[in-house]
């Protein structure tokens, strides 16, 4: 199954390091014929880091989708009963936001948007960033492992020494994964090495 023609929606929580990859994988994704509709989480459009500031990324993405974002919870939750996304990508996922969507909580646009969206049965893609993989959030990774229609973009351990309990999504493997997503299967395999 290819990513051309689908509705794409793709959340972006703050997980700043990463940005600038997500950012060529929304260039890639409306290369290949994807509409592709932003979702801010609050942190990601609000602070300013050493990797740019929120008012670069805001612009940065909308050129490239030629969608306005989606900023708050109103805006987000009509996702659901319109039924406006074939996919939700939340890339990157941080590991607050993987904990909350894994408990239930839904405080931000970007987990409005995938609240909405898994009542319509349809694929959420996550794409890992948390220094805190394998450690308090390896339970709620393990939970969403298990809930249907959430798939992971394959990750590793992005700095083993250092930070040993740090996983990331590797970008090459978004496409891939959504569209295995799209046929219900998650890509395999799960964890990679990192390089």
């Amino acid at each position: 199954m290819t990513i051309s023609g689908h509705n794409v929606g793709v959340g972006i929580t703050g997980s700043f390091c990463t940005f600038s990859k997500v950012t060529q994988a929304i260039r890639d994704l409306t290369a290949q014929g994807a509409t592709v509709l932003p979702i801010f989480s609050y942190n990601a459009q609000s602070i300013d880091s050493r990797f740019g500031t929120a008012n670069y990324w805001l612009d940065t993405i909308t050129q490239i989708t030629g969608k306005d974002p989606i900023l708050t919870i109103p805006q987000a939750e009509p996702l659901g009963p319109k039924n406006m996304l074939d996919l939700l990508l939340i890339a990157p996922c941080t590991g607050n936001t993987l904990a909350k969507l894994a408990n239930g909580i839904t405080d931000t646009p970007v987990l409005m948007a995938a609240k909405g969206h898994l009542r319509n049965n349809k694929p959420l893609v996550i794409f890992l960033s948390s220094n805190d993989a394998l450690g308090c959030n390896l339970k709620n990774i393990g939970q969403l492992m298990n809930m249907k229609h959430i798939y992971f973009v394959p990750f590793g351990q992005d700095s083993a020494q250092s930070k040993p309990n740090s996983m990331v999504s590797q970008v090459q493997w978004i496409c891939p994964t959504l569209e295995a997503a799209l046929e219900g299967k998650q890509l395999q395999p799960v964890i990679v090495p990192y390089p």
